[in-house]
């Protein structure tokens, strides 16, 4: 066998007759459409369709075509794999830095709760508050003044 031959060239009928069927929906959808464009009742949108589905027929024979190209060309899969780019870096600066929060374990890690001065003013400071509003609540509840 020799390695110097071309590879040989696959004809797949069925995928060719989807091809096809395909391609020939697409038109007769965008047929349709301009038919629909034109009545009475046809609107900006039909004529939308009518322009888009000559498109999508157009491509699907240029994805059959760019398969075969790729199936049967090993130089165009290598020119497209990263490999044969090499390594792209994103480039400093480009993203915008990520915000570090606190892990769980890190928050649960506190050995002492009491050692932390700033949380036992804020716990003076809530305890102070609601002495402050039950004392409140006594002076406005009718049913604690004596008659």
């Amino acid at each position: 066998m020799d390695s110097a031959r071309p590879a040989r060239t696959r004809h797949r009928p069925a995928l060719i007759a989807l091809v096809v069927v395909a391609a020939a929906v697409c038109l007769a959808l965008a047929w349709w459409q301009w038919s629909r464009y034109e009545s009475a009742s046809g609107t900006a949108q039909n004529l939308g369709y009518a322009l888009q589905w000559p498109a999508f027929a157009g491509a699907v024979v240029y994805a059959y075509r760019r398969f075969v190209v790729l199936e049967n060309d090993a130089d165009e899969v290598e020119k497209l794999s990263p490999r044969s780019k090499g390594t792209v870096e994103i480039p400093e600066g480009i993203l915008p830095e990520r915000q570090s929060f606190p892990s769980a374990g890190s928050l649960a890690a506190k050995d002492d709760p009491t050692a932390d001065s700033g949380l036992r003013e804020y716990n003076r400071y809530l305890a102070e508050l609601h002495r402050t509003d039950r004392s409140r609540e006594t002076a406005d509840d009718p049913e604690t003044t004596v008659r």
